[in-house]
Protein backbone atom coordinates (compact mmCIF):
# COMPACT_ATOMS: atom_id res chain seq x y z
CA UNK A 1 0.00 0.00 0.00
CA UNK A 2 1.40 3.24 -1.13
CA UNK A 3 2.53 5.94 1.93
CA UNK A 4 -0.06 7.78 2.79
CA UNK A 5 -3.19 5.99 1.80
CA UNK A 6 -5.47 4.02 4.13
CA UNK A 7 -8.19 1.59 3.76
CA UNK A 8 -11.44 2.84 3.61
CA UNK A 9 -13.94 2.69 6.24
CA UNK A 10 -17.89 2.47 6.95
CA UNK A 11 -18.08 6.42 7.50
CA UNK A 12 -16.40 6.99 4.05
CA UNK A 13 -18.65 4.58 2.29
CA UNK A 14 -21.43 6.63 3.86
CA UNK A 15 -20.36 9.84 3.02
CA UNK A 16 -20.09 8.48 -0.45
CA UNK A 17 -23.44 7.49 -0.46
CA UNK A 18 -24.89 10.07 0.95
CA UNK A 19 -26.44 8.09 3.96
CA UNK A 20 -26.04 7.80 7.83
CA UNK A 21 -23.39 5.10 8.91
CA UNK A 22 -26.59 3.00 10.63
CA UNK A 23 -27.74 2.14 6.84
CA UNK A 24 -24.36 1.14 5.50
CA UNK A 25 -24.46 -1.47 8.66
CA UNK A 26 -28.02 -2.37 8.03
CA UNK A 27 -26.99 -2.76 4.32
CA UNK A 28 -24.03 -5.13 5.02
CA UNK A 29 -25.59 -7.54 7.90
CA UNK A 30 -29.75 -7.15 6.93
CA UNK A 31 -29.74 -6.05 3.15
CA UNK A 32 -33.89 -7.17 3.01
CA UNK A 33 -34.64 -4.30 5.90
CA UNK A 34 -33.79 -1.05 3.44
CA UNK A 35 -34.97 0.33 0.42
CA UNK A 36 -34.20 -0.80 -3.07
CA UNK A 37 -32.83 2.37 -3.99
CA UNK A 38 -30.70 3.37 -0.69
CA UNK A 39 -29.46 -0.28 -0.78
CA UNK A 40 -27.94 0.16 -4.48
CA UNK A 41 -26.36 3.61 -3.53
CA UNK A 42 -24.52 2.23 -0.93
CA UNK A 43 -23.60 -0.90 -2.85
CA UNK A 44 -22.24 0.75 -5.89
CA UNK A 45 -20.15 3.38 -2.91
CA UNK A 46 -18.43 0.01 -1.37
CA UNK A 47 -17.81 -1.18 -5.01
CA UNK A 48 -16.03 2.39 -6.35
CA UNK A 49 -13.88 2.81 -2.62
CA UNK A 50 -12.92 -1.18 -2.75
CA UNK A 51 -14.35 -1.19 1.16
CA UNK A 52 -13.76 -4.45 3.21
CA UNK A 53 -15.46 -5.63 6.16
CA UNK A 54 -12.54 -5.19 8.92
CA UNK A 55 -12.63 -8.99 10.78
CA UNK A 56 -11.41 -8.26 13.55
CA UNK A 57 -13.32 -5.10 14.82
CA UNK A 58 -16.65 -6.97 13.93
CA UNK A 59 -15.43 -9.89 16.07
CA UNK A 60 -14.77 -7.61 18.92
CA UNK A 61 -18.57 -6.13 18.76
CA UNK A 62 -20.47 -8.99 17.68
CA UNK A 63 -18.51 -11.77 18.92
CA UNK A 64 -18.66 -13.52 16.18
CA UNK A 65 -15.72 -13.72 12.77
CA UNK A 66 -17.88 -14.59 10.25
CA UNK A 67 -15.42 -17.27 9.56
CA UNK A 68 -16.03 -20.58 8.79
CA UNK A 69 -13.28 -23.65 9.58
CA UNK A 70 -13.36 -26.44 7.04
CA UNK A 71 -11.43 -29.33 7.88
CA UNK A 72 -10.27 -31.85 5.10
CA UNK A 73 -7.48 -34.18 4.25
CA UNK A 74 -6.49 -32.44 1.69
CA UNK A 75 -8.06 -34.97 -0.89
CA UNK A 76 -8.08 -34.12 -4.33
CA UNK A 77 -10.99 -36.62 -5.03
CA UNK A 78 -14.22 -35.50 -7.34
CA UNK A 79 -16.72 -35.89 -4.24
CA UNK A 80 -15.04 -33.72 -1.33
CA UNK A 81 -13.45 -31.48 -3.98
CA UNK A 82 -16.72 -30.54 -5.43
CA UNK A 83 -18.52 -30.45 -1.67
CA UNK A 84 -15.50 -27.90 -0.33
CA UNK A 85 -16.30 -25.68 -3.64
CA UNK A 86 -20.46 -26.03 -2.50
CA UNK A 87 -19.57 -24.89 0.68
CA UNK A 88 -17.61 -21.82 -0.08
CA UNK A 89 -20.22 -20.75 -2.36
CA UNK A 90 -22.58 -21.02 -0.10
CA UNK A 91 -20.60 -19.45 2.63
CA UNK A 92 -19.90 -16.47 0.55
CA UNK A 93 -23.73 -16.06 -0.33
CA UNK A 94 -23.87 -15.86 3.29
CA UNK A 95 -21.68 -13.40 4.21
CA UNK A 96 -18.90 -15.80 5.04
CA UNK A 97 -15.39 -16.50 4.66
CA UNK A 98 -13.87 -20.28 4.99
CA UNK A 99 -10.34 -21.00 6.15
CA UNK A 100 -9.59 -24.32 4.92
CA UNK A 101 -7.24 -26.81 6.50
CA UNK A 102 -6.30 -30.15 6.08
CA UNK A 103 -5.08 -33.02 7.97
CA UNK A 104 -3.69 -36.40 6.31
CA UNK A 105 -5.00 -39.60 7.60
CA UNK A 106 -2.46 -40.54 10.04
CA UNK A 107 -1.37 -37.23 11.10
CA UNK A 108 -0.04 -37.29 14.81
CA UNK A 109 -0.56 -33.55 15.05
CA UNK A 110 -4.42 -33.72 14.24
CA UNK A 111 -5.31 -32.76 17.89
CA UNK A 112 -3.37 -29.47 17.39
CA UNK A 113 -4.82 -28.82 13.82
CA UNK A 114 -8.30 -29.00 15.02
CA UNK A 115 -7.24 -26.34 17.81
CA UNK A 116 -5.78 -24.21 15.49
CA UNK A 117 -9.08 -24.07 13.48
CA UNK A 118 -10.47 -23.07 16.96
CA UNK A 119 -7.93 -20.53 18.07
CA UNK A 120 -7.96 -18.77 14.60
CA UNK A 121 -11.99 -17.72 15.47
CA UNK A 122 -13.74 -19.79 13.33
CA UNK A 123 -17.22 -19.51 14.70
CA UNK A 124 -18.00 -23.35 13.65
CA UNK A 125 -16.21 -26.24 11.68
CA UNK A 126 -17.58 -28.20 8.71
CA UNK A 127 -15.56 -31.06 8.30
CA UNK A 128 -15.22 -32.71 4.46
CA UNK A 129 -14.03 -36.28 3.28
CA UNK A 130 -14.61 -37.62 6.80
CA UNK A 131 -12.99 -40.48 7.61
CA UNK A 132 -11.58 -42.70 10.75
CA UNK A 133 -7.92 -40.43 10.53
CA UNK A 134 -9.81 -37.51 10.88
CA UNK A 135 -11.38 -38.20 14.19
CA UNK A 136 -8.58 -36.80 16.60
CA UNK A 137 -8.88 -33.53 15.03
CA UNK A 138 -12.57 -33.56 15.34
CA UNK A 139 -12.74 -34.53 18.58
CA UNK A 140 -10.57 -32.13 19.90
CA UNK A 141 -12.54 -29.17 18.53
CA UNK A 142 -16.26 -30.80 19.12
CA UNK A 143 -16.00 -30.46 23.17
CA UNK A 144 -15.87 -26.36 22.69
CA UNK A 145 -17.03 -25.25 19.08
CA UNK A 146 -20.24 -26.50 17.03
CA UNK A 147 -18.99 -29.27 14.06
CA UNK A 148 -21.38 -30.50 11.28
CA UNK A 149 -19.42 -33.55 9.25
CA UNK A 150 -20.91 -33.90 5.83
CA UNK A 151 -20.74 -37.35 5.36
CA UNK A 152 -23.45 -40.25 5.10
CA UNK A 153 -21.89 -41.99 8.27
CA UNK A 154 -20.60 -39.02 10.97
CA UNK A 155 -18.27 -40.39 13.44
CA UNK A 156 -20.21 -41.19 16.87
CA UNK A 157 -18.73 -38.04 18.43
CA UNK A 158 -20.75 -35.90 21.22
CA UNK A 159 -21.55 -32.86 19.70
CA UNK A 160 -20.85 -33.65 16.17
CA UNK A 161 -24.31 -32.87 13.51
CA UNK A 162 -24.02 -34.85 10.16
CA UNK A 163 -25.35 -34.12 6.97
CA UNK A 164 -24.82 -35.84 3.82
CA UNK A 165 -25.83 -37.47 0.63
CA UNK A 166 -27.67 -41.26 1.39
CA UNK A 167 -25.03 -43.73 -0.21
CA UNK A 168 -26.85 -46.43 1.06
CA UNK A 169 -29.56 -45.42 -1.31
CA UNK A 170 -27.26 -44.86 -4.61
CA UNK A 171 -26.01 -48.11 -3.97
CA UNK A 172 -29.66 -49.68 -4.07
CA UNK A 173 -30.45 -47.68 -7.43
CA UNK A 174 -27.18 -49.53 -8.03
CA UNK A 175 -28.53 -52.80 -7.91
CA UNK A 176 -32.10 -52.08 -8.42
CA UNK A 177 -31.26 -50.93 -12.32
CA UNK A 178 -28.74 -53.80 -12.97
CA UNK A 179 -31.45 -56.29 -11.84
CA UNK A 180 -33.86 -54.82 -13.95
CA UNK A 181 -31.43 -55.42 -16.75
CA UNK A 182 -31.47 -59.28 -15.89
CA UNK A 183 -28.01 -59.38 -14.32
CA UNK A 184 -28.06 -62.05 -11.66
CA UNK A 185 -24.50 -62.10 -9.91
CA UNK A 186 -22.16 -58.47 -8.98
CA UNK A 187 -19.20 -58.08 -7.30
CA UNK A 188 -18.55 -54.55 -5.57
CA UNK A 189 -15.37 -53.15 -6.17
CA UNK A 190 -15.42 -51.44 -2.49
CA UNK A 191 -14.01 -48.59 -1.55
CA UNK A 192 -11.44 -48.12 1.28
CA UNK A 193 -12.99 -49.30 4.62
CA UNK A 194 -12.17 -45.80 6.95
CA UNK A 195 -14.17 -43.61 4.94
CA UNK A 196 -17.79 -43.47 6.47
CA UNK A 197 -19.27 -42.88 2.84
CA UNK A 198 -17.27 -46.36 1.52
CA UNK A 199 -19.16 -47.88 4.30
CA UNK A 200 -22.33 -46.66 3.53
CA UNK A 201 -22.14 -47.33 0.00
CA UNK A 202 -21.14 -51.23 0.63
CA UNK A 203 -23.79 -51.38 3.51
CA UNK A 204 -26.19 -50.50 0.93
CA UNK A 205 -24.89 -52.92 -1.60
CA UNK A 206 -25.06 -56.23 0.82
CA UNK A 207 -28.93 -54.74 1.59
CA UNK A 208 -30.12 -54.49 -2.23
CA UNK A 209 -28.11 -57.47 -2.97
CA UNK A 210 -29.89 -59.81 -0.55
CA UNK A 211 -32.94 -57.88 -1.22
CA UNK A 212 -32.83 -58.97 -4.63
CA UNK A 213 -31.42 -62.38 -3.95
CA UNK A 214 -28.52 -61.99 -6.00
CA UNK A 215 -25.23 -63.71 -6.16
CA UNK A 216 -23.58 -60.70 -4.74
CA UNK A 217 -19.62 -60.47 -3.10
CA UNK A 218 -17.63 -57.40 -1.95
CA UNK A 219 -14.06 -57.51 -3.53
CA UNK A 220 -11.34 -54.80 -2.15
CA UNK A 221 -10.64 -52.56 -0.51
CA UNK A 222 -9.53 -50.55 -3.20
CA UNK A 223 -8.01 -46.82 -2.37
CA UNK A 224 -10.56 -44.77 -4.58
CA UNK A 225 -7.99 -44.63 -7.40
CA UNK A 226 -8.24 -46.06 -10.99
CA UNK A 227 -5.07 -48.80 -10.04
CA UNK A 228 -7.06 -50.35 -7.06
CA UNK A 229 -9.89 -50.81 -9.77
CA UNK A 230 -7.88 -52.05 -12.68
CA UNK A 231 -5.94 -54.27 -10.25
CA UNK A 232 -9.18 -55.72 -8.69
CA UNK A 233 -10.34 -56.30 -11.68
CA UNK A 234 -7.78 -58.39 -13.22
CA UNK A 235 -8.14 -60.81 -10.05
CA UNK A 236 -11.45 -61.06 -10.63
CA UNK A 237 -10.40 -61.99 -14.39
CA UNK A 238 -8.30 -64.93 -12.98
CA UNK A 239 -11.13 -66.28 -10.64
CA UNK A 240 -14.40 -65.40 -12.35
CA UNK A 241 -16.09 -62.71 -13.52
CA UNK A 242 -19.36 -61.99 -12.42
CA UNK A 243 -22.19 -60.22 -14.94
CA UNK A 244 -21.82 -56.80 -13.38
CA UNK A 245 -19.15 -54.93 -11.53
CA UNK A 246 -20.33 -51.77 -9.15
CA UNK A 247 -17.32 -49.64 -8.43
CA UNK A 248 -17.17 -47.33 -5.31
CA UNK A 249 -16.69 -44.17 -7.81
CA UNK A 250 -15.63 -43.42 -10.75
CA UNK A 251 -11.80 -43.18 -10.89
CA UNK A 252 -12.13 -46.95 -9.84
CA UNK A 253 -14.46 -47.59 -12.76
CA UNK A 254 -11.97 -46.69 -15.20
CA UNK A 255 -9.42 -48.69 -13.77
CA UNK A 256 -12.32 -51.56 -14.20
CA UNK A 257 -12.98 -50.58 -17.83
CA UNK A 258 -9.19 -50.74 -18.75
CA UNK A 259 -8.74 -53.89 -17.47
CA UNK A 260 -11.72 -55.19 -18.93
CA UNK A 261 -10.15 -53.72 -22.62
CA UNK A 262 -7.36 -55.24 -22.33
CA UNK A 263 -8.86 -58.18 -22.49
CA UNK A 264 -10.82 -58.06 -25.21
CA UNK A 265 -14.39 -58.13 -23.15
CA UNK A 266 -17.20 -56.59 -24.42
CA UNK A 267 -18.89 -53.65 -21.84
CA UNK A 268 -21.26 -53.85 -20.87
CA UNK A 269 -22.66 -57.34 -23.45
CA UNK A 270 -19.66 -59.70 -21.20
CA UNK A 271 -19.49 -57.36 -18.00
CA UNK A 272 -21.86 -54.20 -16.76
CA UNK A 273 -20.02 -52.01 -15.10
CA UNK A 274 -20.93 -49.15 -12.66
CA UNK A 275 -18.84 -46.13 -10.83
CA UNK A 276 -20.16 -43.80 -8.46
CA UNK A 277 -19.71 -39.91 -8.54
CA UNK A 278 -21.13 -38.57 -12.24
CA UNK A 279 -17.39 -37.23 -12.24
CA UNK A 280 -16.54 -34.47 -14.63
CA UNK A 281 -16.06 -37.48 -17.83
CA UNK A 282 -17.91 -39.98 -17.23
CA UNK A 283 -20.31 -39.13 -20.40
CA UNK A 284 -16.62 -39.69 -22.36
CA UNK A 285 -15.53 -43.16 -21.07
CA UNK A 286 -15.89 -46.04 -23.72
CA UNK A 287 -18.49 -46.83 -23.10
CA UNK A 288 -20.19 -43.90 -21.49
CA UNK A 289 -19.97 -44.85 -17.72
CA UNK A 290 -23.23 -45.82 -15.50
CA UNK A 291 -22.68 -44.03 -12.31
CA UNK A 292 -24.44 -42.34 -9.40
CA UNK A 293 -24.99 -38.10 -9.46
CA UNK A 294 -24.55 -36.50 -5.75
CA UNK A 295 -26.01 -33.32 -5.04
CA UNK A 296 -23.09 -31.08 -4.41
CA UNK A 297 -24.30 -27.71 -4.95
CA UNK A 298 -27.36 -28.80 -2.37
CA UNK A 299 -25.48 -30.40 -0.28
CA UNK A 300 -22.82 -27.61 0.50
CA UNK A 301 -26.05 -25.41 1.30
CA UNK A 302 -27.21 -27.51 3.86
CA UNK A 303 -24.55 -28.61 5.51
CA UNK A 304 -24.00 -24.31 6.55
CA UNK A 305 -27.33 -24.06 6.93
CA UNK A 306 -27.04 -26.23 9.53
CA UNK A 307 -23.85 -24.78 11.16
CA UNK A 308 -25.60 -21.80 10.91
CA UNK A 309 -28.43 -22.98 12.72
CA UNK A 310 -26.16 -24.25 15.36
CA UNK A 311 -24.48 -21.36 15.94
CA UNK A 312 -27.84 -19.74 16.90
CA UNK A 313 -28.96 -22.41 18.60
CA UNK A 314 -31.73 -22.70 16.35
CA UNK A 315 -33.49 -25.88 14.80
CA UNK A 316 -33.55 -26.78 11.18
CA UNK A 317 -36.95 -25.09 9.37
CA UNK A 318 -39.41 -27.99 9.50
CA UNK A 319 -38.72 -30.20 6.74
CA UNK A 320 -35.49 -29.66 6.03
CA UNK A 321 -33.43 -33.04 5.10
CA UNK A 322 -30.71 -34.38 7.10
CA UNK A 323 -29.95 -36.51 3.91
CA UNK A 324 -30.21 -35.73 0.59
CA UNK A 325 -30.98 -38.13 -2.46
CA UNK A 326 -28.74 -38.81 -4.89
CA UNK A 327 -29.71 -39.83 -8.29
CA UNK A 328 -28.46 -42.61 -11.04
CA UNK A 329 -27.62 -41.93 -14.53
CA UNK A 330 -27.88 -44.15 -16.73
CA UNK A 331 -25.38 -44.61 -19.63
CA UNK A 332 -23.78 -47.37 -21.73
CA UNK A 333 -22.07 -49.07 -19.52
CA UNK A 334 -25.21 -51.40 -18.47
CA UNK A 335 -27.65 -53.13 -20.62
CA UNK A 336 -30.97 -51.48 -21.06
CA UNK A 337 -33.27 -52.30 -18.21
CA UNK A 338 -36.25 -55.09 -19.60
CA UNK A 339 -39.56 -54.04 -20.25
CA UNK A 340 -41.23 -57.11 -18.57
Amino acid sequence: MASGTRRPSMADVAARAGVSYQTVSRVLNEPDIVRESTRTRVLAAIQELGYTRNRAARALKTTRSSLIGMLSDGSALFGPTETTTAIETAARRAGYSVLLTTVGAEDPTGHEIGAELVGSGADGILVVAAHEGMVPAVAAVARSTPVVAVSALPPRIPGIEGVGVDQRLGAHMVIEHLARTGARSVVHAAGPPDWFDARARREGFEQAISAHDLDGAVLGPGDWTPRSGYDLTRQLIREGLPEAIFAANDMMAVGVLHALHEQGLRIPEDVAVVGYDNTLGAEYQVPSLTTVAQPFAELGRLALERLLCLLDEKELPAGTPRTLPPRLVVRRSTRPERTH
